[in-house]
């Protein structure tokens, strides 16, 4: 008989988990589920896992665990987040065009043709109900007023809508910008001008749709800097740079290079200067650090920042540190990725992590980030202390 794949939703916003099931299986009958995924690099992402139908020949990949493949064990969302890949990042620009998963069903270790299929669309955007500027803000178009988000994604080349568009659809008005490599943009910077920023804010702050007079910053990896820079703006002050040590670069059995320990320890009595001042800030911050980060030690760096608030009479802060997860924590449902090619060094990169650990953090993350934003601009007296 004719095996059929079942997914209550057939499309869905990429950052909601999915119940695939098959049935019309012979009873205890292994099969390999396949999927495929290209993003809009053209790059082909791949995964596959072994399992077996109950008596009644079913499978419902929420309860039933996967007998090899690209993983083992109870895994709901597997398929989607353990391609085959090495040092390669699921890339996503154009956020208008949802990402189509493509499943199949094929007889345990088989070659032959799948005895089916099913196509699943996960958006980023929905077909309605969103507006999308040349100045590339995603926000409601319903009746707000909703909270103000300013996305700063990682620091790189171009500019990334995946997380702001996403966010959006919880509820929030985003703005996210480029720093280089975008349209109009520089194509290198050597030096970061906080006013360019600022410029951003007010826009952002000016929309119909905002609510209050806070807005939130989010910022990954590098963006990090920005964002406490930001929080902290002192017009006419000038930080100098923290350096590098490329002599505590190291190669990995995976060929990517470990690059955690390259930079200088900012708290050295000669990098004193390098502090960004974030105690002169108002606002709340909510710190975030991957336990086993290959490409920063962010638990350090977290550390030393609230240490830093702490001395000078602050707790205007609060932290979540996550075992097991790597320095990329995106949305949740994005293929893991544990080394990829480095956007300044041009190399492999490694990035730490543990698939389920880091998969269960960035779920757990991206719950805390919409709560975080939300509580802390819910009561007006307090934006009115804030800078931003």
């Amino acid at each position: 008989c004719q095996a059929t794949l079942f997914f209550p939703m057939p499309k869905c916003l990429f950052d909601e988990p999915v119940q695939l099931k098959v049935d019309r299986l012979k009873p205890r009958q292994q099969v390999d589920l396949r999927a495929e995924v290209t993003d809009d690099k053209g790059i082909v992402f791949r995964s596959s896992a072994t399992y077996e139908a109950n008596c009644s020949g079913t499978i419902d990949l929420t309860t039933v665990s996967s007998l090899g493949g690209s993983y083992t064990g109870v895994e709901p969302m597997g398929l989607f987040l353990k391609p085959n890949n090495l040092h390669t990042r699921f890339v996503k620009k154009v956020v208008s065009v949802p990402c189509l998963v493509n499943f199949s069903v094929h007889r345990s270790c088989s070659r032959v043709q799948a005895s089916s299929y099913l196509v699943q669309r996960r958006w980023y955007l929905p077909t309605s109900g969103f507006q999308c500027f040349k100045v590339y803000i995603s926000s409601f178009t319903e009746i707000g007023p909703h909270p103000a988000v300013l996305d700063l994604y990682t620091y790189g080349r171009g500019l990334s809508e995946a997380r702001a568009s996403l966010l959006a659809n919880r509820g929030f008005v985003v703005f996210t910008v480029s720093l280089y490599g975008a349209d109009d943009n520089p194509k290198n910077v050597t030096k970061i001008h906080l006013e360019y920023f600022e410029e951003a804010i007010q826009f952002l702050k000016n929309q119909p749709q905002v609510c209050g007079s806070g807005l939130d910053l989010l910022s990954l990896s590098k963006s990090g800097d920005l964002a406490l820079s930001i929080a902290t703006f002192l017009p006419g002050t000038v930080i100098p740079p923290l350096m590098l040590d490329a002599k505590r670069v190291f190669a990995t059995k995976s060929g990517a290079l470990n690059v955690k320990y390259v930079i200088n320890d900012p708290m050295a009595e000669d990098n004193q200067a390098t502090l960004i001042p974030i105690e002169r800030a108002n606002g709340r911050f909510l710190f975030v650090a991957a336990e086993d980060d290959q490409n920063w030690d962010s638990c350090y760096f977290a550390d030393q920042a609230m240490h830093q608030l702490k001395h000078h009479g602050k707790d205007n802060y609060e932290s979540v540190f996550y075992p097991g997860a790597g320095h990329y924590l995106e949305t949740p449902y994005m293929p893991f990725c544990p080394s990829s090619i480095h956007g300044v060094i041009g190399k492999p990169v490694a990035w730490g992590g543990v698939p389920r650990s880091h998969a269960a953090a960035e779920v757990d993350l991206w719950r805390r980030i919409q709560e975080f934003f939300r509580t802390n601009l819910a009561n007006d007296s307090n934006l009115s202390k804030a800078k931003l």
